[in-house]
């Protein structure tokens, strides 16, 4: 936690800001560890202070003695007014302006519009925070591995159940229980569950289609672990494939092998998406793949970096991402293979130890 705050500490310097402001649920959880659902986190040149109400303040002070001044906040002293003592008369002060709404930051200027404070500047600062997540410490990969291995076993454990005649709402609810009791704290995003034709909607959304014999079913979801998401998909036949059916998977699989392959700090995103889309193209599929390679992932199930066609920059060592192509034949099925990787300088390393090979049940 300390590194991450002084590298969080460092934009201070970078940008000349006299403060920085975070009020993002995410970005206090990756400063803080603590999760909380109100809170203010300001950082100063002289200390870290960590504002949140009646409802935290004794978790607050629990876990962030020593490194935080733990402020309450009630009616009588907002976090606004908190923030205002802490401050120069004439200041910049740092905010995550991709995560506050126009309305709230209008707030915030008025209030340090007032009088004694007539001085302070809000400065954009949201993309040296999404710089710093991008790349993960060793504990955060770890939380990340764990996250990986309980969507594992919950795949696992609902594979018997896949039959003719199960729903897809009904294998969708088998999956999140086991995701739970395999010791998830939640999803970290609505699982996907396709069968047949609705395999070709690549977010197809969980109905009471029946299972078929015959049928394709896609299963795309992860959970949450220490705050860190897991993201994976597995494509798996029930009773049988036909010929073109397996030939699909093959062509998917060898696109994931050549994305992953290209996959290595310092190369653009969009060239490792472009070696995954250039074997669904040779095979005639191009049209049918029509999402990026993958996504970063951590205390957000997206966010940056991605490894998709418009992703110019080149990725750093530590960044996370999916590795997820596909192909969607309308109206009649659709195929998608998932892991989560972590960029090194000679490679990555898959988080997934799931099987990828074609598995008919």
């Amino acid at each position: 936690m300390t590194e991450r705050l002084k590298k969080l500490r460092a934009i201070l310097g970078e940008k000349g800001l006299d403060g920085l402001m975070l009020t993002g649920e995410v970005s206090r959880l990756y400063a803080t560890g603590l999760k909380t659902s109100s809170g203010v986190l300001l950082l100063t040149p002289r200390e870290n202070v960590f504002i949140t109400d009646f409802r935290y303040i004794e978790a607050a002070k629990a876990k962030l003695i020593g490194l935080f001044t733990v402020e309450q906040s009630t009616t009588e002293r907002n976090a606004s007014a908190i923030i205002k003592d802490r401050l120069p008369r004439a200041g910049r002060l740092g905010f995550e302006s991709d995560i506050m709404t126009v309305r709230s930051a209008e707030g915030w200027k008025k209030v340090f519009a007032g009088a004694g404070n007539k001085g302070i500047k809000m400065i954009a600062a949201g993309d040296g925070i999404r710089a710093l997540r991008a790349i993960k410490d060793a504990a955060e990969i770890e939380a990340m591995r764990k996250a990986q291995r309980i969507a594992e076993k919950a795949l696992d454990e609902v594979l018997p159940l896949l039959r003719p005649g199960l729903t897809e709402r009904a294998l969708c609810a088998e999956l999140v229980y086991r995701l739970l009791k395999n010791g998830a704290e939640r999803m970290s995003f609505d699982p996907i569950v396709a069968s047949g034709p609705n395999g070709s909607m690549p977010h197809a959304v969980p109905s009471d289609r029946a299972i078929e014999h015959g049928d394709f079913v896609t299963m795309d979801f992860g959970c949450v672990y220490d705050g860190y998401c897991s993201d994976m998909t597995r494509t798996v036949a029930v009773g049988g494939v036909t010929d073109e059916m397996r030939k699909i998977y093959t062509i998917v699989l060898e696109a994931q092998t050549a994305g992953i392959a290209a996959a290595r700090a310092g190369v653009k995103g969009k060239e490792i998406d472009g070696a995954a889309r250039k074997v669904i193209a040779d095979a005639g599929y191009g049209g049918y793949f029509g999402h990026g390679f993958g996504h970063g992932l951590g205390l957000e199930v997206h966010e940056q970096p991605n490894a998709n066609p418009s992703e110019e920059a080149a990725l750093p060592a530590g960044t996370v991402i999916s590795a997820e192509p596909g192909i969607y034949l309308p109206g009649r099925f659709g195929v998608r293979i998932e892991d989560v990787v972590v960029l090194t300088g000679t490679g990555c390393e898959n988080l997934m130890s799931a099987p990828k090979e074609l598995i008919v049940v």
